[in-house]
């Protein structure tokens, strides 16, 4: 019962009865309106029109509850601004302008956060697309791309903007990724004419040299087939290790069968006499001297193998007259030389390259090989200094022969380790010229 006196209570505060009809009385601009009509007893229709009012505003305060209690509150704007308009023609009694006030503040601090949070994207977007034009003149096409892909993914969730800038920032942001994109299509459209380039170079090399694997011009052929090896470094192209690797080993097969038939033929035309022998000898002799020396062209690993084999195959042939024997051991050992200096330095140069991070660059790889060099060829000097000075303190007594030949076999060792350093050094700057800068 107390509830029914406060419905008509509440119902009389803000309505009447006119004529069997219920009326709404005027409140801020709206003037008074019929609701409804008196179908039993005016207190009863007061009554009825006042819960209706109570329904009403039930529905007022659950939608301000979920407002306030949610995070994304601009989702419920419309269904605030959907209330406030029905407030001008709901059918009930009660404080309507009370609930009108309600719904205007809920809206006004919505479109209040709204406009906040559309600054606040605004601002992130303006900073993914900076991001994104930041890549305008990267070369790393991988990193670059996987960091586009993060920075779509950020432009997704970051929520609206307003209307008048979002054609503006999307347009901007669009054309960053854009240029990006075409960037890397047409640096790997010219990487795969040059890959196509480079192929057609070596293919061209490798019909040269099998067109002389079976050449009888022994000297000749073997100049022909160095200046070849010459030319396949100097191609310096990039295709993929697979296709690389069965290009080379035709190369490589072509080379082997010429020295192959070289080495045949020399041990073939041994005579007895002496001087036949030794002529016999020597060209043996120099056709391990050439293939030594074409060595460096080799993968080196494989270099280093086969040099070793050479100098097995060395101990094996005969002796040399005079200067020529000195001459031709002269140039065997410093092309072995060339081949164990340069392992050790690419050993060396590997264990100071990071396995995980960026790879140096051209001019990076030429400067640690040029000063893992000067560095070596400072400590030789070093060593071949302090057995010159044991050697100038020996007396010259006869019991010190043994020791002083000793010191001066090192002393030249010494003196050759450091001219092929020096030899070396000229090579990394020939295998690097036009891709490093050199210092």
């Amino acid at each position: 019962m107390e509830q029914q006196e406060h419905l008509l209570n509440q119902a009389r505060q803000f309505g009447y009865i006119q004529d069997d009809q219920v009326w709404l009385r005027p409140f801020m601009d709206l003037p008074a309106r019929q609701v409804g009509q008196v179908k039993d007893t005016p207190e009863a229709a007061l009554v009825y029109f006042a819960q209706r009012f109570e329904a009403f505003r039930a529905k007022v305060d659950d939608l301000l509850a979920r407002i306030t209690e949610s995070e994304n509150k601009g989702s419920f704007l419309m269904k605030a601004l959907h209330l406030k308009e029905q407030i001008a023609s709901f059918d009930g009694l009660g404080d309507f302008e009370e609930l009108h006030r309600r719904l205007t503040q809920a809206e006004d601090d919505i479109r209040s956060l709204v406009s906040r949070n559309r600054e606040k994207n605004l601002a992130t977007k303006i900073k993914i697309i900076e991001d994104a034009e930041a890549l305008h003149d990267t070369v790393d096409w991988q990193g670059g791309a996987d960091q586009l892909k993060d920075l779509r993914q950020a432009w997704i969730k970051t929520g609206p903007v307003n209307k008048e800038v979002t054609d503006e920032i999307e347009q901007r942001f669009q054309a960053a990724v854009d240029h990006f994109f075409a960037r890397r299509k047409a640096f790997q459209a010219d990487k795969k004419a040059m890959t196509n380039r480079a192929f057609d170079k070596y293919k061209a090399l490798i019909q040269r040299s099998e067109a002389l694997q079976n050449s009888d011009d022994w000297e000749g052929t073997t100049q022909k087939l160095k200046q070849l090896q010459q030319e396949w470094k100097d191609v310096g192209g990039s295709l993929p290790r697979k296709q690389a690797n069965e290009l080379w080993t035709r190369f490589r097969a072509a080379h082997n069968r010429f020295f192959d038939r070289l080495k045949d033929h020399i041990s073939s035309k041994r005579v007895e006499a002496k001087d036949t022998y030794m002529d016999d000898n020597l060209g043996r002799k120099r056709a391990l001297v050439a293939e030594a020396e074409a060595l460096l062209e080799r993968p080196m690993n494989e270099a280093v193998s086969r040099a070793k084999e050479l100098q097995a195959a060395w101990k094996k042939v005969g002796p040399v007259r005079g200067e020529e024997s000195d001459r031709v051991w002269e140039a065997f050992l410093s092309a072995c030389d060339r081949i164990f200096e340069l392992s050790a330095l690419e050993h060396y140069v590997r264990k100071r390259i990071p396995l995980e991070g960026p790879k140096p660059g051209p001019q990076e790889q030429l400067n640690l090989r040029l000063t893992a060099l000067r560095d070596f060829i400072k400590f030789d000097r070093q060593e071949q200094a302090v057995l010159e000075e044991n050697l100038g303190k020996l007396s010259d007594a006869p019991a010190n022969e043994a020791f002083r030949n000793m010191l001066q076999s090192k002393i030249r060792t010494f003196e050759r380790k450091i001219r092929t350093k020096n030899d070396l050094m000229e090579l990394v700057r020939r295998r690097y010229a036009g891709t490093a800068n050199i210092s």
